[in-house]
C-alpha cells in the first residue's frame, strides 16, 4: 500500500515537472481563438498601424517672409532609395491601392485643382497592344490584342514637389512636401525612348495619415521600422533639384545655356541647394 502510495506520489511529482518545462505562451499572439492565424514573428506589431500623425504646426502669412517653390526627381535605383522599390510592397503600389480605393485623391498636375477619377488610374495599369501573328496552319497574318500589366518595378524615379519658406516666429528655415508623382518612361513601337510621364500627383498633406500605416524597410534592425510618413519628414532618401520657381516656368534642362551640357545642369541644380542653405545662413550677423 505504502509501495503504491509512493509510486502515485512520484507520478505527480513527475508530471508537474514536465508541465514546468512547457513555455507559458504555446500559442503565438498571433493565434486568435478559433481562428487559424500564424504570426510571421515573435509579437504582433501594433504601434505603427496605431500611431497618429501629428498635424502641421499653424503657421501665420506674416510669418513667413520668404518662401520658394521646388521640385525634385528622387531616382529609386540609388542606393539609399533602394527601399522604395522593396518587391514586398513598393512605395508606388502603396500609392496606386490608396488611389484606386478612393483613400487619397490624385490630380492630374501639380497644381492640385484637376482631380482624377479612380477609373482612370485603373486603366494605367495595364495597356492594350495589337500584334500581327501568323498561323502556322493557314499562313495567315491575324491581328491578336494582348493585356499587358504594369509592372511597379519599371517606374524608376520619382517626383517631389516641396516648398522651402522662413519661419520668423522660430528664426529657421523649414520645408513641407506639397507633392509626389510617379514617373512612367515613354517609348515609340521601335523601343526608343520619347520622354518622361508623370502618371498623377498625390497631394502630399493629404497622404500622411495612409503613409503612415504603412512600413518602410530599414536595414539592420527589423524590429524598429519607421513609416513611409516618417521617412518623407526625416528626408532619409537622396534626390536633386531639376525645377525651382522662375519666370518662364522651365526646368534646368530648358535653359538655353545648360540644355546641351549634363554637367553644368548638375551644377545648376547644386547651386540652387546651396541658395537655399545659405538664405538661413545669411540672415545671422556675428
Amino acid at each position: 500500500m505504502i509501495r503504491k502510495s509512493l509510486f502515485l506520489l512520484f507520478g505527480i511529482v513527475m508530471s508537474v515537472g514536465l508541465l514546468a518545462q512547457v513555455p507559458e505562451e504555446v500559442i503565438t499572439e498571433g493565434s486568435g481563438s478559433g481562428d487559424d492565424q500564424f504570426l510571421d514573428g515573435v509579437v504582433q506589431r501594433k504601434i505603427m498601424l496605431e500611431r497618429r500623425v501629428l498635424p502641421y504646426d499653424h503657421v501665420r502669412e506674416a510669418d513667413v517672409p520668404w518662401e520658394r517653390m521646388i521640385w525634385r526627381v528622387l531616382d529609386l535605383r540609388e542606393k539609399i532609395n533602394l527601399p522604395f522599390g522593396y518587391p514586398g510592397l513598393p512605395f508606388v503600389k502603396i500609392l496606386f491601392d490608396a488611389a484606386r480605393s478612393g483613400e487619397i485623391a490624385v490630380f492630374e498636375k501639380d497644381d492640385f485643382k484637376d482631380p482624377m477619377d479612380p477609373d482612370e488610374i485603373d486603366q494605367m495599369l495595364f495597356r492594350m497592344d495589337t500584334t500581327e501573328v501568323i498561323d502556322l496552319e493557314t499562313y495567315e497574318t491575324k491581328l491578336v490584342v494582348t493585356r499587358n500589366e504594369l509592372n511597379f518595378s519599371d517606374i524608376k524615379r520619382l517626383r517631389i514637389k516641396e516648398i522651402w519658406y522662413y519661419d520668423e516666429e522660430l528664426s529657421r528655415m523649414k520645408f513641407r512636401i506639397l507633392g509626389i508623382s510617379p514617373i512612367k518612361d515613354e517609348y515609340d513601337e521601335f523601343g526608343n525612348f520619347k520622354y518622361e510621364l508623370p502618371m498623377f500627383w498625390v497631394y502630399y498633406p493629404q497622404a500622411r495619415p495612409t503613409l503612415s500605416r504603412y512600413r518602410a524597410f530599414v536595414e539592420g534592425n527589423d524590429a524598429s521600422p519607421i513609416s513611409w510618413e516618417q521617412m518623407f519628414e526625416l528626408r532619409k532618401f537622396s534626390s536633386y533639384i531639376y525645377k525651382a520657381t522662375n519666370v518662364f516656368d522651365n526646368r534646368i534642362q530648358d535653359y538655353e545655356y545648360l540644355a546641351d551640357n549634363p554637367k553644368e545642369q548638375l551644377f545648376e541644380s547644386e547651386r540652387i541647394k546651396a541658395e537655399l542653405f545659405n538664405f538661413e545662413h545669411d540672415l545671422w550677423s556675428w
